[in-house]
């Protein structure tokens, strides 16, 4: 199977990898990070300005019309820099699940400003067990919790219970009266926010079909966090590679040491397996049939998470205390790493969603 990219790929690649190696260094990410509101909206416009915030709205509504592949590539310098703004939230999993639910009216009000960097809109979709949204008379009432960029939301998705028992998908504007949110840092430095909804006005957007949509949406979202971690496992090999190779001990470098470069050697293979699980993926996350999909996405994320804790964890032993401090950018790295292990569904959860899958199949 032929993984080269196109000249237009490879271009798109070269420009935003050329765009955070000169505005969003190492450095100048920490500062966005420890500053209020631990994003950059000046980041956002350049995005904007780039035509990356527009990849996955179709060119109607004044987007590029891209797919996935053109989705991972991104993603995968985004990984590599630890981009702290909303680009998977708001300009992934958010055009998807317009493009699927909304009305064309809704679209054209709305993807347009996605596209320019104008907007920002996000899904509130995993309920707080003790408090599930629900719809009465048109408004919603509960809790969504550790929704990812929900504080920098002009506009929230949210998924809540109808009074027919199914799921609905409703627009809730983020200032509108009854919404409330406490926005807050996550481990990996992103942001997050729990939103408590009273009464809230809202608007519907589905027709029915709304969970359909919604996991449609997020499989494709599944399949750039892929990417990302690829992005971040790639930098963090070359990183630990560049130190054995610096640092001395018994007057040589400790990259001559047989025992290391196996350990190298071994996550250089997880990482391999983790690219192609990727690129697989990118190409299967739009099928139709959810169960195939969903079966090649989780057999993806099984074996993404298990390179994400491997690589992480023995680039810090070899690199050794140094590795955790919040100095080197190898911490951070560690840390979403870890975060994203965890995110979408974790190892475990997606090897017996694969196991039930391929039982049914």
């Amino acid at each position: 199977m032929n993984f080269d990219y196109s000249e237009d790929q490879r271009a798109l690649q070269d420009t935003v990898q050329r765009f955070v190696a000169r505005d969003y260094r190492f450095e100048q990410r920490r500062a966005i990070r420890d500053a209020e509101p631990g994003w950059s909206r000046e980041v956002w416009q350049g995005l904007a300005d780039l035509g990356v915030l527009a990849l996955n709205i179709d060119e109607d509504y004044g987007g590029l019309g891209y797919g996935p592949q053109e989705t991972g590539l991104v993603m995968g310098a985004f990984g590599a820099a630890l981009l702290l703004e909303p680009y998977l939230a708001a300009a992934v999993i958010a055009p998807a699940l317009i493009r699927r639910t909304a009305s064309a009216n809704f679209q054209e009000r709305w993807l347009p400003d996605i596209a320019t960097g104008a907007s920002i809109v996000v899904l509130a979709h995993a309920d707080a067990r003790q408090a599930p949204v629900t719809e009465i008379g048109g408004n919603l009432s509960g809790r969504k919790a550790v929704v990812a960029h929900g504080g920098c939301a002009d506009l929230l998705l949210v998924s809540a219970r109808t009074a027919d028992g199914g799921t609905g998908l409703f627009a809730v504007t983020s200032g509108a009266e009854g919404v409330h949110l406490r926005d807050y840092p996550t481990l990996d430095g992103q942001r997050a926010a729990d939103i408590i909804l009273d009464n809230a006005p809202a608007t519907r957007l589905d027709a029915g079909g709304a969970a359909e949509a919604i996991d449609a949406a997020l499989d494709i979202g599944l399949a750039a966090l892929c990417a990302e971690a690829v992005g971040i496992m790639d930098a963090t090999i070359a990183a630990t590679t560049d130190y054995l190779k610096t640092r001395q001990q018994f007057g040589q470098p400790i990259g001559r040491f047989q025992a290391l470069q196996h350990r190298m050697a071994d996550m250089l293979l997880h990482l391999e397996q983790a690219r192609s699980m990727s690129y697989l993926a990118a190409m299967h996350c739009t099928d139709r049939n959810q169960a195939a999909r969903q079966r090649t996405l989780s057999a993806a994320k099984v074996t993404i998470g298990q390179a994400c804790r491997f690589i992480a964890q023995n680039a810090v032993q070899l690199h050794g205390g140094m590795g955790m401090t919040d100095e080197l950018i190898l911490s951070h790295w560690f840390k979403r790493l870890t975060a994203i292990e965890m995110s979408f569904g974790d190892t475990d959860f997606h090897l017996q969603r694969f196991a039930r899958l391929s039982r049914a199949a």
